[in-house]
């Protein structure tokens, strides 16, 4: 990848959802901020196919807009599975590049992208963010017609895993279309990782979820992308790390010693090129956002490495590979609110700069 990863070094970047009703206020705000890495906002105000489970399922065999669940029983699903399954050859092995724009998201799911588009074709930034529901948190939350999670079935989870690696490709195509030099940045959104290993899912391994990740990874990265994976919640962090993305993303406001538990293998990470982004502005706790200095954040930033450092993770390395970020999405909180963690992750990741020059 041509572009000079060391320029990451204490970016800031955010997650995807807001709360604007308008699209040019959004993008407004995320130009004013987050102009080095700017991300399409989710705007979940203005319907609910934002939302990030609906989002990314145009186009998947087996779903019907106006079904609750995925069938497999409809007369054409084989015909349009075997469809399915050629345009995702075609596409993998690069024969076409138009056959990925059959599974694109469109503007009734996606209202904000094409304002993206022209903010990263305009500002020319090095790093450009989109964002896919992760394989394991959509498969466990469709049922299949008989009310059971997707993920117990096979040809149901292939097609997820294919699925969100269309709309992960279609991005990257999207963002180099407008931006040749541009290095996108796809985030992978597993909120429900960190139920792994809970009562609920018992019967589901790590090494599937990993086989999983991993999939959509390896060929985010193989059409020149970073891949990121972002959970918001406690969770065995050797999954993401495992799964080869170049980046993880936490919860640091409230789990950043969660992370430290795991700090072999996060310093064998850091020591192969992984970034960590640091989500220590917190947007999931709106009473800890209202009080929030930058002082505050450079405090929970400067706490969280050192729970790494504690556990013999030498602090140059850790530095040299961190990114900041708001701890989730934005979508449930004020516009003002929203506003605020964006401006405050913008100001931390600038006084931090200066700190470790």
């Amino acid at each position: 990848m041509g572009t000079d990863l060391n320029k990451l070094k204490l970016e800031c970047l955010a997650i995807g959802s807001v709360p604007h009703n308008s699209v040019n206020e959004a993008i407004n705000l995320i130009r004013k901020t987050f102009n080095e890495v700017p991300f399409w906002p989710q705007m979940v105000k203005v319907s609910k196919n934002e939302d990030m489970i609906l989002q990314y399922l145009e186009g998947m065999p087996s779903f019907f807009s106006d079904k609750s669940y995925l069938d497999t029983d409809y007369e054409e699903f084989y015909d349009d599975l075997e469809q399915f399954f050629t345009d995702y050859e075609s596409v993998i092995s690069k024969d076409s590049k138009a056959t990925v724009m059959k599974y694109g998201i469109s503007e009734k799911s996606a209202c904000a992208f094409q304002s993206f588009l022209n903010t990263v074709k305009t500002t020319k930034p090095c790093f450009a963010k989109g964002q896919i529901v992760g394989p394991f948190t959509l498969a466990t939350t469709l049922v299949d017609k008989d009310g059971r999670c997707v993920i117990y079935d096979e040809t149901l989870k292939e097609i997820i895993v294919k699925t969100l690696t269309l709309k992960a490709i279609w991005q990257i195509e999207k963002m180099k279309s407008v931006n040749p030099a541009v290095t996108p940045v796809i985030f992978i959104d597993e909120p429900s990782i960190s139920q792994l290993g809970t009562s609920a899912y018992v019967t589901i391994s790590d090494e599937d979820v990993k086989s999983m990740l991993s999939e959509i990874s390896d060929v985010i990265k193989d059409f020149g992308s970073l891949s990121a994976i972002h959970c918001c919640g406690k969770c065995d962090w050797t999954v993401p790390i495992f799964s080869g993305v170049n980046m993880i993303n936490l919860d640091a406001y409230s789990f950043a010693e969660n992370l430290s538990l795991f700090s072999d293998d996060v310093a064998k990470f850091l020591i192969n090129g992984g970034k960590i982004v640091w989500g220590v502005v917190p947007t999931l706790d709106k009473n800890a956002l209202e009080k929030m200095t930058l002082e505050d954040a450079i405090r929970k930033f400067q706490e969280s490495v050192n729970y790494l450092t504690k556990r013999g993770i030498d602090e140059k390395l850790v530095i040299d590979n961190s990114l900041i970020s708001t701890s989730c999405g934005a979508g449930s909180l004020s516009v003002e609110l929203a506003a605020k963690a964006f401006e405050l992750t913008k100001e931390l990741s600038l006084k931090l700069k200066e700190m470790y020059r």
